[in-house]
């Protein structure tokens, strides 16, 4: 492994863990594609900074796509309040009349500024080793590295400052106002956050990646815990993880750098998203099945604390009265006797004393609107589940 390979590797790292923080942010906030519109939207502030300047290294091309990512929420909100159109109409207005105008600005005023549409959506992360900053005549590694790497620090520093704020307006506003803090201010600095992110991501790894950084990583994350400081964390990993092995995917299957990792994080959260154990779909799916048996379970014992007459609880009865297939009939019968809730005698069914005080509580908390209460007690009287 070369040099350069280290330094692609690294500065793709880089850029994953910068937009996992910010994206985790908007993931909780539900404000996902919020960073779809600014890694769009930032071209015109880009084109005004490099008009004013004349130079593509310089700060202030940072600074006017910050206040244009800025501008960019600001004006998707403003169409949301009115009530006419919803969040996603509002952000689908707002950014592709942006670029647009960006586009064109630099189609109208600087036809001799080669503008790579690929390259903007797509980046080439191959070509970032060859961007050298020199400093007093000394390389001193990749430009893009230390961009992104500052970027990073400073995210990193605003994070540790304002965690605190950061969190409670995250999920309480109301409680955050009352507690002196100004959800409106700490909500535009995280925006500001993202789009001085997204701009100087812009250049290395394209504004698609970006998207995907920012998102993919936080919203696996999410399935996976509800403690910020862990979702934090995992979206780090596996903006991390899939940088790198993005990267020799890319690598093996000589294809664009930056479409190979995207690729990675959707097959990331694709795993996540089927096999996580509290909000996985096969998770979900097994919950439901087991919720279906033990509510049958339930409404059996109900049954047989009702009817004292044999032909009524004979196991028959299961098929020809409650009209259960076989199949399920066999699986709330052995559900019920696997938790010692029923005994079978020459195949008639008969609570036990355990089953017989478990409907008693069950019945008292219907009568009483208390139904969510038997979820609860399911913990102490079943030690088999559905």
């Amino acid at each position: 492994m070369n040099n350069a390979q280290i330094e692609i590797q690294l500065i793709a790292s880089l850029v994953a863990v910068a937009c996992a923080i910010p994206g985790t942010f908007l993931v909780l906030r539900k404000m996902a594609m919020i960073s779809d519109a600014i890694s769009h939207s930032i071209l015109p502030g880009i084109v005004i900074g490099f008009f004013i300047t004349q130079d593509l290294n310089s700060p202030v091309l940072i600074l006017l796509a910050a206040l244009t990512g800025i501008l960019t929420v600001v004006l998707v909100e403003y169409i949301q309040k009115t009530g006419l159109v919803k969040e996603d109409t509002a952000i689908g207005l707002v950014f592709p009349a942006l670029f647009s105008i960006g586009v064109i600005m630099i189609a109208k005023n600087a036809n001799d500024v080669h503008l790579d549409i690929d390259a903007v959506l797509l980046g080439e992360l191959a070509f970032a080793p060859f961007d050298r900053l020199i400093v007093s005549g000394t390389d001193i590694g990749p430009k893009s590295l230390w961009v992104v790497g500052t970027i990073l620090l400073i995210t990193v520093t605003l994070l540790i400052a304002f965690f605190k704020e950061l969190k409670v307006s995250t999920f309480d506003k109301g409680l955050a106002a009352s507690l002196g803090f100004s959800p409106a201010i700490i909500h535009y600095g995280l925006m500001s956050v993202s789009s001085v992110t997204t701009v100087g991501a812009f250049d290395a790894v394209g504004a698609i990646l970006v998207v995907a950084l920012m998102i993919a990583p936080a919203a696996a994350a999410y399935l996976l815990t509800t403690d910020l400081k862990k979702m934090l964390g995992l979206a780090v990993v596996f903006g991390i993880f899939s940088a790198i092995l993005g990267y020799w995917v890319a690598h093996w299957l000589d294809a664009s750098i930056a479409g190979s990792i995207t690729t990675v994080l959707g097959l990331v959260f694709l795993l996540v998203y089927l096999f996580a154990p509290t909000k996985g779909i096969i998770a979900v799916i097994y919950r439901e099945r087991q919720q279906r048996v033990e509510v049958s379970l339930l409404t059996f014992l109900l049954h047989l604390k009702n009817h004292d007459e044999e032909s009524e609880r004979h196991v028959k009865h299961l098929n020809e009265h409650i009209n259960w297939q076989k199949v399920r009939s066999k699986s709330v019968l052995d559900l019920a006797q696997k938790n010692n809730m029923i005994h079978i005698i020459n195949s008639i069914v008969s609570l036990t004393q355990k089953g017989d005080e478990f409907t008693s509580k069950a019945i008292d908390y219907i009568i009483t609107n208390e139904d969510t209460q038997i979820e609860d007690m399911k913990e102490d009287f079943f030690l088999f589940r559905g």
